[in-house]
């Protein structure tokens, strides 16, 4: 097996660099969106940091590999005019860039907590580094008036390459619109069509929605951040046939279904987590997703354990299962790579997760060792068995159920070595992440 070799490493919670922007790499990414430009990854985030004063408007960093991140800079060096005279914001929110043409586009959201005075603009430059030529609204909301919430711009193509921005909040709901692709703002202004909503009690909880058209399986996925962005924030995904939906979960669920429990809606692929006695994460979300060749890549924000209050960029792989559905890697992106899996090396000790979809604080792992022989220790009816490639069978009895699990080789963050990972789907739709662990359970 190929494992991937010893990344760069960052320190989270690192307070020489606070106030020093041009060494933040993974610190203080909030609501990141990721996009290749030749050989060259950019993410484009929130303006957000742990304490200090906000400057200039989207924080802009690059990377050749997904793993090693260079400060660029700010996109603006101030709120546009007309997005700050509607709005009051004193930073931008969840950009997200594309190109038309030769001419790339960066949709920005200004708004102010809890409201939804809020505002979608558009700027263009010939370059993906800038200068941006602030082109003014695309839509705006009314706070008290309107049921959209114009925040969290994304854009996506449909089969035939027309673009669409899918956008909302708390509040109305996500809505999508068709964008025309001559000027970069809506081809009809209206807010569009609503695809996903939760219900009030739960404060109309999700937002930072991303569709991506996967070209192979020809299906529209929908991937939103349910809950509290502070701490049980969480990532679930939804599919379509057409990029208008309707966008169905694992279960068959509509996802503008608010007659049933708000958290039935929505296959959840990442939540807060902790793997052992190590430090975990919290809030995982508002994620942007790349189609790279043939790979896929999930970035998304997480908080550090230990603060809550530190927010870091994440890359992960994305692996799809045999039924179309998008699974996240249990760790973060270091260069590794799906390959044939040896089915001897899967026998061991494995922390594993099971993300519940009607608890979305942080969930810890338990331990479960994998014999030699296919069976599991302390598990009467518990199996693991190799199907193919990197795909195996396992069942554990109760909650956890009957899996299939795709195994990836891939860099321990924590203790800071390779190991084996996986991540897989019981046959409720249920996610589970783990990883092997070097050593065994005490009798």
């Amino acid at each position: 097996m190929i494992f991937p070799k010893e990344p760069i490493k960052y320190d989270l919670y690192d307070q020489l660099i606070a106030a020093q922007e041009e060494l933040w790499t993974i610190h203080n990414v909030h609501d990141p969106a990721l996009i290749k430009d030749g050989d060259t990854y950019y993410v484009f985030s929130t303006d957000a940091m742990v304490g200090g004063e906000l400057s200039g408007g989207i924080q802009v960093r690059k990377s050749k590999d997904l793993i090693e991140w260079q400060w660029v800079g700010h996109a603006f060096e101030h709120i546009p005019e007309e997005a700050f005279a509607w709005t009051g914001a004193k930073g931008l929110w969840a950009p997200d860039v594309t190109k038309y043409g030769d001419t790339y586009y960066l949709y920005y959201a200004a708004s102010q907590f809890g409201k939804n005075q809020s505002f979608i603009g558009v700027a263009t430059s010939k370059h993906i580094e800038g200068p941006w030529t602030d082109q003014g609204e695309v839509f705006k909301t009314e706070h008290g008036k309107d049921k959209p919430n114009a925040i969290d711009p994304n854009i996506t193509f449909d089969q035939d390459g027309t673009p669409w921005m899918v956008y909302g909040s708390f509040f109305g709901g996500i809505y999508l619109s068709k964008i025309d692709p001559a000027t970069g703002k809506l081809a009809e202004q209206n807010e569009g069509k609503l695809i996903a909503r939760r219900h009030h009690s739960v404060e109309a909880a999700v937002e930072g929605p991303y569709i991506l058209y996967h070209p192979e399986l020809k299906k529209y996925y929908l991937f939103v951040s349910y809950d509290s962005l502070f701490n049980t924030y969480n990532i679930r995904v939804a599919k379509a046939d057409h990029i208008e939906g309707p966008y169905l979960d694992f279960d068959g669920n509509v996802m503008t279904n608010i007659e049933i429990e708000p958290n039935e809606t929505g296959m959840k692929v990442l939540g807060g987590y902790k793997f052992g006695q190590a430090e975990g994460w919290i809030g995982p979300g508002h994620n942007s997703v790349l189609k790279d060749g043939d790979q896929y890549f999930i970035c998304h924000h997480a908080r550090g354990e230990r603060t809550k209050k530190h927010h870091a960029l994440h890359i992960r792989r994305i692996l799809w299962t045999e039924d179309g559905w998008p699974l996240v890697s249990p760790e973060r992106y270091a260069g590794e790579i799906e390959q044939s899996i040896d089915p001897v090396a899967i026998a061991g000790t494995w922390e594993c997760i099971l993300f519940d979809k009607h608890e979305n604080n942080q969930i810890r792992s338990s331990l479960f060792e994998l014999l030699p022989d296919g069976k599991i220790a302390s598990e009467e009816n518990g199996y693991w068995k190799y199907v193919n490639y990197n795909l195996f069978e396992l069942f554990i009895s109760g909650t956890f159920g009957k899996q299939n699990i795709i195994v990836l080789p891939a860099w321990n963050w924590s203790s800071w070595k390779s190991t084996l990972v996986f991540t897989g789907k019981n046959e409720n739709g249920y996610v589970i992440i783990a990883k092997k662990v070097n050593k065994r359970m005490k009798e």
